[in-house]
């Protein structure tokens, strides 16, 4: 509790016990000396608030809530009922004061957040240290951090392994290790040794920048819900005074009340239809959404957004980045001139073998994977001459022998008699030039006559992107958050499409596609009345991204095509966490309509019977300050991830 709330809280107190003292003492019956003795914890509570709607008086901005139960309660005070204003102006501010701490509460993992901000870098400049502010630090210098200390700015590794602390980006508890090589983000925190990092950006656009700059303008974009709550109280509470006076002066002339019966009655009117209720909890209610999905790393442009997201029934999905993990993996080894070739030429160790040293300079996703596979030493003394045919493959010589690694264009350019078994993904062949021809073929003049150049079709290595573990658990997860059709679109062939939607549970998908081709795909979707989601890796896929209702970046850590068009930015790569964002905007919705709905008809109730002299002063205090109490209160449990995610 703030010192703010704190002061306004011995107030209450104060003024509660006096309002309870001045119950129970027999006070004389002398209208002056009630008036003087009930105003004393009528001010000490309420003189704020009477300043504050006395000031906007002046203003010309004053039909808000501090300008009703102005008005309202030194109404009750012109009418003798003293007892009714102190108390009216209590819960007034324990209402407020409520309010304040629900706020604070919810601004918290907010603030939590804000804490991965680093507030110094120790920095490596000729050969000492140096501690400066991170926002002086200059890409490719070099930044010590410490066991304990949060890394300042984006970088990779030169020196040191450790383990990293990343929960405040990702939502992750789990440490994940680093070692040099390891591309390092802002915010984390540094857990077991010292480690040295070289810098790849300035602080400004450091992932911890990038997400405080994302957080602090999401309570900037407002939903239709609070637009219209906002629309709502500006013509609302001019409406109630207008009616507050008509119901006082129509009392006067058509009823018996008097002056201060048809005062009252009007006054109870007035102080039930503050709108409070309805100003606070619906925002509360989107700013603890927002809390919640950014405490497990989904972070959500705006309550508009969240909004969105909540009506969404059909998501397209990428497939590279988002289902699978972009990481290509050897799955099979097929040796010999046929599929199940029962005497093939060499083993498939040698084939792995023979095309690890092949491919063992190429920085290419698939070579890499190839020499991952293989695992063991490659021996660079084995390996002659290289050259790489674009498009094609790479013709190398290894063990004094001519072999030819590539697609099947390759094996068709050199008249190798290739077999792919038709199974998904990428399949690299290998072939080689027979010792009995002696002859290497020539890249520049590819042959097609095998008398001339016998080639000897080896096998070849199937290649494949790796699904991430999550995948076929958050897809089906997806059904229960209300999503109705799943579509996975791909610029891979047919028959990778169908392996991976397969192995996943999706049964639409669309193969072949451009990053325009996708466009067109969201586009007719759309056009079709759908709302629509689409969740890519943020980098190749930004138009279809920005022209979906809910654009959604994968693993977007760092990427700054993510951030720029995507609304809500996952800052991991698991799909899992699109159905937690889901549930917890559905559930935000859900309270806030249970706010909107509860508010209106509780206080319309109480309105009624005020206008007809039923509802007393009591009554219409419960209808504003209770009901404010119980939305904010339901308005909290926006906070809570739902218990099915």
């Amino acid at each position: 509790m703030t010192r703010k709330q704190k002061k306004i809280l011995f107030r209450i107190i104060a003024a509660a016990i006096l309002l309870l003292a001045l119950h129970f003492l027999p006070l004389p019956d002398n209208r002056w000396i009630r008036l003087g003795a009930y105003l004393i914890p009528y001010l000490l509570v309420g003189y704020d608030v009477i300043w504050g709607g006395i000031r906007k008086i002046g203003k010309g901005n004053f039909l808000d809530e501090e300008f009703l139960m102005m008005i309202a309660t030194i109404g009750a005070l012109v009418i003798g009922e003293y007892p009714e204003a102190s108390a009216v102006m209590l819960f007034y501010q324990l209402g407020e004061l409520f309010q304040s701490i629900a706020i604070g509460k919810s601004r918290k993992s907010i603030s939590d957040l804000m804490d991965i901000c680093p507030e110094s870098a120790i920095v490596l400049r000729d050969g000492s240290e140096e501690e400066v502010d991170p926002e002086e630090v200059e890409i490719g210098e070099i930044v010590l951090v410490r066991p304990g200390e949060k890394v300042p700015i984006d970088g990779e590794i030169v020196e040191g392994t450790s383990s990293l602390n990343t929960a405040a980006l990702t939502g992750e508890s789990a440490p994940v290790e680093a070692a040099p090589g390891t591309r390092v983000f802002s915010g984390s925190i540094n857990l077991t040794s010292a480690i040295k990092v070289k810098t790849t950006s300035a602080y400004e656009d450091s992932t911890v920048s990038k997400i405080l700059e994302l957080v602090e303008n999401s309570t900037d974009k407002k939903s239709r819900s609070e637009k219209f709550i906002t629309r709502f109280a500006h013509w609302y509470t001019p409406t109630v005074v207008i009616l507050a006076i008509l119901i006082a002066v129509i009392c006067m002339i058509f009823t018996s009340l008097g002056f201060a019966g048809s005062l009252y009655r009007g006054l109870v009117f007035l102080v039930v239809s503050c709108p409070c209720a309805l100003v606070v909890s619906v925002p509360l209610s989107f700013f603890g959404g927002i809390g919640a999905a950014s405490r497990r790393g989904i972070l959500i442009k705006g309550s508009n957004y969240l909004e969105a997201l909540s009506e969404i029934d059909t998501l397209v999905l990428d497939k590279t980045g988002t289902i699978t993990r972009g990481v290509f993996a050897v799955e099979a080894i097929h040796a010999g001139a046929r599929c199940g070739d029962p005497a093939p030429a060499i083993s498939e160790d040698m084939l792995l073998d023979i095309a690890a040293l092949a491919e063992s300079h190429s920085r290419h996703p698939v070579a890499e994977s190839i020499v991952e596979a293989h695992g063991g030493h490659i021996d660079p003394s084995r390996l002659g001459e290289v050259e790489e045919i674009a498009g094609h493959g790479i013709r190398a010589v290894i063990d004094g022998q001519t072999f030819y690694v590539g697609n099947g264009k390759l094996m068709a350019s050199i008249g190798a008699a290739y077999e792919d078994c038709q199974l998904p993904g990428t399949i690299v062949h290998l072939a080689r030039v027979s010792a009995s021809s002696g002859n290497a073929l020539s890249p520049e003049a590819p042959v097609s006559d095998p008398a001339e150049n016998a080639v000897e079709y080896l096998g070849h290595i199937v290649i494949n992107d790796e699904l991430k573990e999550d995948s076929a658990r958050a897809l089906s997860a997806l059904s229960r958050t209300g999503v109705s059709r799943i579509i996975m679109l791909t610029g891979d062939n047919e028959k990778v499409a169908s392996r991976v939607a397969e192995k996943v549970g999706i049964t639409e998908y669309r193969a072949g596609l451009l990053p325009a081709g996708k466009v067109t795909e969201v586009e007719a979707l759309l056009g079709n009345n759908s709302h629509v989601a689409f969740a890519g890796d943020g980098i190749n896929d930004a138009p279809v991204l920005t022209r979906a209702d809910v654009g959604i970046a994968m693993g977007a850590l760092g990427s700054d095509a993510a951030i720029e068009a995507a609304d809500v930015v996952l800052m991991d790569d698991h799909l899992s966490r699109i159905p937690e964002a889901m549930a917890i905007s559905r559930k935000t919705m859900r309270l806030v309509k249970e706010n909107i709905i509860f508010s209106i008809a509780v206080k319309v109730i109480i309105m009624i019977l005020g206008a007809f002299g039923i509802a007393n002063m009591r009554l219409a205090i419960f209808g504003d300050v209770g009901v404010l109490i119980l939305a904010i209160l339901n308005a909290l449990r926006a906070m809570r991830v739902p218990k099915s995610v």
